[in-house]
């Protein structure tokens, strides 16, 4: 767009030259061009001005802090972000979001920082046309009305696409790219379990790690009244979990200090470790069925099993998950899954995106969740094998032959 400028100006075609990914003014040594994404190799560089553009698209914050630490030998430097709201809490975008929502209202001083955010607020009706103008100030002119009517329709006919609508054109942070949990829902979960568990039922959800997940076994308690608990166990390898914690952006360490977590010797998961534990946890309470994914768990399920535990494979496409995980989303949303507050848990399930198949039938996808899930996954195969193992016999049919 800045060469169409310069090339539409006569004044401006007079004083620069025109490259292929550079503008340059030659009597001032100046230049104006396009960078790209790579963070190491913009280290050096003595910027003037930096428009950065859709920063929540930004996978962690090494580019903004390059370009942002190269203005320090200008006198008056400028650096301009341009973006659209995003949904990782845990990124650049969300924490300069935050920053200018601050020094708008005047809870932080700086002159030298200037907010101006068009966004409809949380209240507001995402549906109504007045709200959509509070987003776009131009709506009419470069953002056309019926394109955002057609897409608002679309967004309330196919809940997949919400998110999306109020991310991208109302400015508005949602948890997740493609909405499952909303997590004011899953809050009311957040309660002490009523009942001593103790040599009480209960079914699991095994789900192992690949590289950099967490293993994470869930145990489901099916309650008197119709609700259940959720008692989730994660572990991950002690010797890289400050790596994880940097690069997942989540105090892993403390989640240990407090219990929440296991960490095993070394630095991949210790399943000997993971199968101890479970062994300790059949003990403890009277654990009828452990649902594992097949995959790359041959070796911990003939363990188990010979251990005395029973362990089912249990698939993680559309025919296997898809029950389970509507069952959990009515639960979350009825407040009947407890889980006493567990933070990994809730983490987890702030990172959950489904995916559809034609029929409609909806399964979680680590593919498309922001980040870790595999507790939510446990969860919902627990979910899976409690339904199938309570589920009434069918009645059989006698034929009676009187001689």
């Amino acid at each position: 767009m800045a060469k169409v400028c310069v090339e539409a100006s006569p004044q401006l075609r007079s004083r620069l030259r025109v490259f292929r990914n550079s503008i340059v003014r030659e009597d001032t040594h100046s230049t104006y061009k396009a960078l790209s994404a790579e963070a190491f190799t913009k280290h050096g560089l003595n910027a003037h001005g930096i428009i950065f553009d859709e920063l929540h698209a930004q996978p962690n914050r090494e580019l903004w802090d390059v370009m942002t630490t190269s203005t320090g030998a200008r006198r008056q430097p400028l650096c301009v972000a341009i973006t659209t709201a995003g949904f990782d809490r845990k990124s650049i975008c969300w924490e300069i979001w935050r920053y200018a929502i601050a020094v708008r209202d005047g809870a932080i001083k700086d002159p030298t920082f200037l907010p101006a955010i068009y966004a409809a607020d949380a209240g507001d009706d995402w549906t109504a046309e007045n709200t959509w103008r509070k987003a776009n100030p131009n709506l009419g002119v470069s953002v056309k009305l019926e394109d955002l009517r057609v897409r608002c329709k679309r967004a309330q006919d196919m809940p997949t696409e919400e998110n999306t609508f109020k991310r991208l054109h109302l400015n508005c942070w949602t948890e997740q790219d493609t909405r499952f949990l909303q997590m004011s829902h899953w809050a009311q979960g957040d309660k002490p379990c009523p009942v001593t568990l103790d040599g009480r039922e209960a079914f699991g959800g095994l789900d192992l790690a690949t590289t950099y997940d967490t293993t994470c076994l869930c145990l489901l308690f099916p309650l008197n009244d119709g609700t259940f608990w959720a008692e989730p166990h994660f572990w991950i390898p002690e010797e890289n979990m400050r790596d994880r914690v940097k690069r997942d952006r989540v105090p892993y360490d403390v989640w240990a200090k407090a219990g929440k977590l296991h960490l095993t010797p070394g630095n991949v998961t210790d399943f000997d470790k993971v199968r101890a534990d479970i062994v300790a946890l059949s003990k403890k309470y009277n654990l009828r069925q452990i649902a594992i994914d097949r995959w790359n768990a041959h070796q911990i399920t003939g363990q188990l099993q010979g251990d005395g535990i029973n362990v089912i494979g249990f698939g993680q496409g559309y025919g296997s998950m898809a029950s389970p995980t509507a069952q959990l989303e009515a639960l979350v949303v009825g407040g009947k899954l407890l889980h006493g507050g567990h933070p990994v848990l809730a983490w987890q399930a702030s990172n959950v995106a489904v995916q559809q198949d034609h029929a409609g039938n909806k399964k979680v996808s680590k593919a498309k969740s922001s980040e870790r899930i595999d507790g939510i996954v446990s969860l919902i195969m627990a979910l899976g094998i409690q339904a199938t193992a309570t589920a009434p016999a069918p009645a059989q049919n006698w034929d009676i032959a009187v001689i």
